[in-house]
């Protein structure tokens, strides 16, 4: 089952969200518009455009992760 959670982040932000990001045991991407990176790679995510909203998809459960992305939600 895939997740989808829709974020905003600062560039101060990025190196919590990949640490966050590392901790899960599975596979975790970054995106806006047609462009997706690893949400694992500090220099993917710092190459995405932080005025747009970020789309993180994921298929796998880590608490602490929904905690942080639920920090960082915004509405749709």
């Amino acid at each position: 089952m895939e997740f989808k959670k829709i974020i905003k982040l600062t560039p101060n932000q990025v190196k919590d969200f990949v640490n966050a990001a590392t901790k899960c045991d599975f596979d975790v991407d970054v995106s806006y518009n047609r462009f997706t990176v690893d949400a694992k790679s500090i220099l993917g995510v710092f190459g995405l455009n932080f005025d747009c909203p970020l789309t993180v998809r994921y298929n796998g459960h880590n608490q602490d992760f929904e905690t942080y992305l639920s920090q960082h939600a915004i509405a749709c």
